[in-house]
């Protein structure tokens, strides 16, 4: 096996909140999500491994990659085989962010006890499995953006729990995270706006109670883009629309905000919706559609 802005100065709080934050992994997140991963599987014990595999008995096993895909979750990999047994020893060979081009290729191999490695499996490879899917999508999205300057957002449709794994991987992956959660971010929906009883009136209520935040406001019409241009907001999110729209919207928005745009954007028509005045665009398939890439762990004697 081989082993291998463009926005106004006074918008440019937008962007420093929202750009691409350094790939770096939340410790505390990491350890979490393995010890809810490993009570859900492993639960009160490993018991073919314990009736099968002798107590002495010890492996090296390679976690091999076996269609191409973007590296990422090594240091998940690496904690969940320390969580079930400090001893073993975890070589990554392989980097996040790093493509596997030419599979079979070995990313890491691991040592040890040969029922700890064979207990921690199946938990250590979902991790790497999923986090690279979600990493190699959103480097199949932010190549085509990429020379348009357009940065590519995701989504807070991700995995109940496993959220900040997640947005790690787009960053992996060359994406750009968007807010956290609902407490990092204003921003407007829809449903929002009915209940305020308009746009205007929403966004003075949420200047109102965060005169500091930046505000965004989602629209889905030409007329609530007009609305949301008189409110001053920071950013505007064009939703479902056309590139056709997307035009007339940019440029009634005239970079009096930060343009977002979102809705029904894939690999085969985001190119249409590449528009000069367009800031970024947002796409949940990077983490709700990601397909979990191909991975096994080879046990070698």
């Amino acid at each position: 096996m081989s082993t291998t802005g463009r926005v106004t100065a006074s918008k440019a709080i937008f962007v420093a909140q929202t750009g691409r934050a350094p790939a770096v992994l939340d410790e505390r997140a990491v350890a979490d999500a393995v010890a809810r991963a490993l009570a859900e599987d492993v639960g009160s014990g490993d018991i073919t491994s314990l009736a099968v595999v002798r107590a002495d008995q010890l492996a090296t096993a390679a976690i091999v990659f076996k269609q191409p895909a973007v590296v990422a979750g090594m240091s998940v990999l690496e904690h969940t085989f320390k969580a079930v047994d400090p001893s073993l020893e975890v070589s990554v060979v392989i980097n996040d962010g790093i493509s596997v081009d030419n599979p079979p290729t070995t990313a890491a191999t691991v040592t040890g006890s040969a029922r700890s490695i064979v207990t921690a499996e199946r938990t250590a490879l979902n991790f790497v499995q999923r986090l690279s899917g979600v990493a190699t999508t959103a480097q199949s999205f932010a190549r085509l953006a990429h020379s348009s300057g357009v940065a590519i957002l995701d989504t807070r449709k991700t995995t109940p729990g496993l959220r900040a794994l997640e947005k790690y991987a787009v960053r992996v992956g060359g994406g750009t995270n968007h807010r956290f959660g609902l407490f990092d971010a204003v921003l407007i929906k829809d449903n929002h706006v009915r209940l305020a009883g308009g746009i205007e009136q929403a966004v003075a209520l949420a200047r109102r109670l965060r005169p500091r935040d930046r505000i965004e406001v989602e629209t889905t019409t030409l007329d609530e883009v007009e609305a949301a241009v008189k409110a001053g907001v920071d950013a505007i999110l064009l939703d479902n629309m056309s590139p056709q729209t997307v035009r007339q919207a940019v440029a009634a928005i005239s970079r009096a905000a930060y343009v977002e745009v979102s809705g029904g954007i894939n690999l085969s028509n985001i190119e249409s919706y590449l528009i000069p005045g367009v800031d970024a665009i947002s796409v949940g398939a990077l983490t709700h559609s990601a397909r979990s890439i191909d991975i096994s762990l080879e046990v070698e004697w």
